[in-house]
């Protein structure tokens, strides 16, 4: 009994004893026992509630962090994670809360010792203050950290300095961290993964070089600059992921096999200038590798030792040379894309031997030529075929015949002159998305696509040679539909269903159409039925394309007045509806119900009335041509409100607003491809018509010639500095051509001819400097053509008809011009001659009247007093008395220096 009793006590004996080494050895334990009754530690609750104390949470995301008895296991609250046996924090993630907080320092890890993973990423962080000196005892436990997406500085990296080695994963990206990146990264020796993707760092990569650990790094929308061989170091052992796209790095692509584990590399959109390697050293695991948006210069090297590569993207670059039958060995190839270089020569069924994985092949905008055997058949199934500007032609390509899965095929520019064999419209193209196979000759029928390409959204055949009646389409799966520049012919009909549609642009310009479009298409932004035969009224649907931009029925037989419901469409830019038969008022609410106009071109049609005053409220115009109409009245003196006229605008804007884009570029294919309308409009300038397309934007046009305005030329005008061309020619103006008209330093182009205009030509039409037009004929100006390198450069012809104006070069003499008189060579040596001939003028006179001043007056005064005479002829005695005795002496003393220089030869 005694024995059991003891046996009893030596066993709680031996369970204390091993609770007490429990206690001192893992002091977190009981802590965690304790903790149970709650799910967390209470210290590590209460710096929780701290933390939360100092953001802002207009969500109320956080309503689960509490200090009610309900709520006081705080590892059930939103975002923090608990060890499930010591019941302490381990990691907390309030990634995209839209939460904010200016930390000061960051102090959890120091409360929260055993936390691991702390996510804040897009919590509208900020950071102030300075680094706590409590954090040199923090805890070094801390693993990953992800502040993404915040408003973080450079002063993040002094408080990370402090968990040096025990950091895994950092995540950075989306701050706002300037400057070097310190040498602190260099002790982080654990650290696999570090994203600063997307902020403002400059520097080079020579910090990252020895960290060894270093397993994926992503720098991408940085300033770093420097060459990708300072990275060079022991990480090439170790780096698997390297994306540095969009940076400043320059210098050569090294041998990128030497990095031995890489997987991808991303050097997009840098400054690379420089050659690529003939060749690569070793056998590389790289699969992605993306060079595109560089200056990369030479040819395409021996892609051998990249057996793996699955994408390989070098578009944009400034190769040259061909292309090595080597890309045929990468059997795991996908994408291929060397699109937008000069690459050239001929590509054939060996630069495709072994790639029966490629799914993309760009080639776009090469001079390269494809030349297959006919019966080739290829071992793979395009997504995406893109051969813009290269070679295929002239027949229609046959190894087409066996793809059956792209999505976008984009032949433009390929010299087909060919009609389309009719398997390729038979061929199953569910999936099409994209078709573009303008600006060749090819010829033919069109089939019904609303049938057999229910997915299609862009379709561009535009310049061609296609005929017969338009191809039936569906507006609701059609975006963008361009048949300009063929032979199309009958009525304008399509196919539509409720009027949902998504049709943005149709551009049927160019064909030879009747009739009108459907009203059910009413959502398009873009609508050009330009030089075709539509006739009768504009109907008045045109007024339900409240969204439309651009329309331009220029060069049809349109006739009466414009539809009032025009004036619902109050986001239009621009409106062409030249070359018709219009007639009536041009109407005032074009300049109240259209804001944003930049392009108004009416001219030759039968227009009447006055300018309309409202026409000065567009405050955004850039051309306004109301020629060859029948207008009367003056010209409204409020044309300097045009402002775009006045002052510069941004480039980039007028051209975007000028250029349409498809607002939902991924919408066409999974690969992004998206469609780009540019206005085009033909303006006379310099006495010539041009066609401007890209350049648009950067005009400044007036033009009300041939038509019945009376009055004066308004002072105002000149106002418009940056007016490019101004054309009044063609009515009854009177009065004379305003004296400040210097001030259109811009002006290229002026014609003010028949006219009645009167009076002489300003003198400030000489600092024209960029006038290479000018046409003031058939008016009643008189007087001398102004002296200016322009002016008298321009043809004889272009003054003619101003009875009274002489001057070059004119052959009619100005009253007192000499007969010998020619033309200054220009207007630089003009100006210097004209100095130096009156500096002659003044300098002879002035020598003339000095001599005469001088020689009078010496000499009156020694005929008139006798005294001076006397002493003037006695100084002349004295001074050559003094002369004789001078030369006298240096001749004995150069005899005496001679005869003994003779003595001492003899002796």
């Amino acid at each position: 009994m005694l024995l059991i009793k003891h046996d009893k006590s030596f066993h709680n004996l031996y369970v204390l004893i091993v609770l007490l080494l429990l206690m001192k050895l893992a002091p977190g334990f009981i802590s965690g026992v304790e903790g149970a009754a709650f799910g967390c530690i209470e210290r590590e609750r209460q710096a929780l509630l701290k933390f939360k104390e100092d953001l802002i949470d207009d969500f109320v995301l956080l309503s689960t962090w509490g200090s009610e008895e309900e709520k006081r296991d705080c590892c059930k609250w939103r975002g923090v994670g608990c060890n499930n046996r010591t019941g302490r924090v381990t990691h907390l993630d309030l990634s995209g809360l839209n939460l904010s907080q200016t930390i000061d320092w960051l102090q959890l890890p120091n409360r929260l010792p055993h936390l691991h993973e702390l996510l804040l990423s897009s919590c509208g962080l900020s950071i102030i203050g300075s680094p706590s000196l409590s954090l040199v005892n923090a805890s070094k436990s801390l693993a990953i950290v992800d502040f993404s997406g915040n408003q973080l500085t450079s002063s993040i990296f002094y408080w990370l300095a402090n968990f040096g080695n025990s950091l895994v994963d950092l995540d950075l990206s989306h701050n706002h961290l300037q400057g070097s990146i310190p040498d602190a990264f260099t002790n982080m020796t654990s650290l696999r993964i570090l994203d600063l993707s997307s902020n403002q760092l400059q520097g080079d990569l020579s910090s990252f070089g020895q960290m060894c650990s270093l397993n994926k790094m992503y720098i991408s929308e940085n300033n770093l600059s420097g060459e990708l061989s300072q990275l060079f170091g022991c990480v090439e052992s170790s780096l698997e992921i390297l994306q540095l796209d969009r940076n400043q790095l320059h210098g050569s692509l090294p041998d990128i096999t030497r990095f031995t584990s890489m997987r991808e590399l991303n050097l997009s959109g840098n400054q690379l200038n420089e050659s690529l390697p003939e060749q690569f050293s070793q056998r590389s695991e790289l699969v992605l590798l993306y060079l595109n948006d560089n200056q990369l210069t030479g040819s395409l090297p021996d892609v051998t030792m990249l057996s793996s590569l699955r994408e390989l993207v070098i578009a944009n670059n400034r190769l040259d040379g061909n292309v090595s039958e080597s890309i045929g060995s990468l059997s795991q190839l996908q994408k291929l894309d060397v699109g937008w270089n000069s690459l050239q020569g001929v590509m054939s069924e060996a630069h495709f031997s072994n790639l029966s994985k490629l799914t993309v092949l760009d080639l776009t905008h090469n001079s390269l030529t494809l030349k297959f055997e006919s019966n080739w058949a290829p071992t793979f199934q395009l997504d995406d075929i893109s051969l813009s500007s290269c070679n295929l032609g002239p027949p229609f390509p046959q190894w087409l015949r066996n793809q059956n899965n792209f999505v976008q095929l984009d032949m433009s520019n390929t010299g087909i002159s060919d009609a389309i064999p009719n398997w390729f419209w038979n061929l199953s193209r569910s999936n099409l998305k994209l078709l573009d196979l303008s600006h060749n000759k090819m010829s033919g029928f069109l089939p019904d696509f609303s049938s057999k390409y229910s997915n299609l959204r862009s379709i561009d055949l535009s310049f061609n040679q296609f005929e017969g009646p338009l191809p039936l389409f569906s507006s609701d799966t059609t975006s963008t539909l361009f048949l300009s520049n063929n032979k199309f012919s009958g009525p304008a009909s399509f196919r539509c269903e409720s009027g949902s549609g998504i049709l943005r642009v149709l551009d049927l310009s160019n064909n030879l159409l009747t009739g009108w479009i459907p009203d059910c298409v009413g959502d398009l932004d873009v609508l050009n039925l330009a030089s075709n035969n539509f006739s009768g009224k504009i109907p008045s649907s045109i007024g339900s394309m409240l969204k439309l931009q651009t329309l331009s029925l220029h060069d049809n037989s349109f006739a009466g007045e414009l539809p009032l419901s025009l004036r619902n469409c109050s986001s239009l830019v621009f409106l062409d509806l030249s070359s018709n038969k219009l007639r009536g008022e041009i109407p005032g609410w074009i300049g109240e119900s259209m804001p944003s106009l930049k392009v108004l071109s009416l001219h030759s049609n039968g227009f009447s009335g006055s300018i309309p005053p409202n026409l000065c409220h567009l405050s955004d115009i850039l051309i306004l041509d109301l020629s060859v109409n029948n207008i009367s009245g003056i010209i409204p003196k409020c044309l300097n409100n045009l402002t775009s006229m006045v002052q510069r605008t941004d480039r980039s804007d007028t051209y975007k607003s000028l250029c349409w884009s498809n607002p939902y570029k991924r919408l066409y294919t999974a690969l992004g491809s998206y469609v780009e309308y540019q206005n085009e409009i033909r303006v006379r300038l310099k006495g010539r018509e041009y066609d401007y397309r890209s350049t648009l934007g950067l005009l400044r046009i007036i033009n009300f010639a041939r038509n019945k305005l009376v009055g004066e030329i308004p002072e105002e005008i000149t106002g418009l500095l940056l007016l490019v061309a101004l054309n009044l020619s063609g009515n009854n103006l009177t009065g004379e051509i305003p004296r400040k008209i210097g001030q259109l330093k811009q002006l290229e182009s002026l014609d003010l001819s028949g006219n009645q205009l009167s009076g002489l030509i300003p003198i400030t039409m000489a600092d024209l400097n960029f006038l290479a037009f000018l046409n003031l004929s058939y008016n009643h100006l008189s007087g001398r053509i102004p002296l200016s390198t322009q002016l008298q450069g321009f043809n004889a012809s272009q003054f003619t008809g101003n009875l009274a104006l002489c001057g070059l070069p004119l052959l009619q003499k100005c009253p007192g011009d000499e007969t010998n008189q020619s033309p200054p060579a220009n207007d630089d040596n003009r100006g210097k001659e004209v100095v130096a001939d009156e500096f002659m003028k003044w300098f002879c006179t002035a020598m003339g009247i000095g001599f005469s001043v001088f020689f009078w007056g010496v000499s009156g005064a020694l005929l008139l007093k006798r005294s001076w005479r006397h002493a003037y002829f006695r100084f002349l005695d004295e001074s050559w008395d003094w002369l004789y005795v001078m030369v006298a002496v240096r001749k004995a003393r150069l005899q005496r220096a001679f005869q003994r220089l003779h003595e001492h030869v003899l002796a």
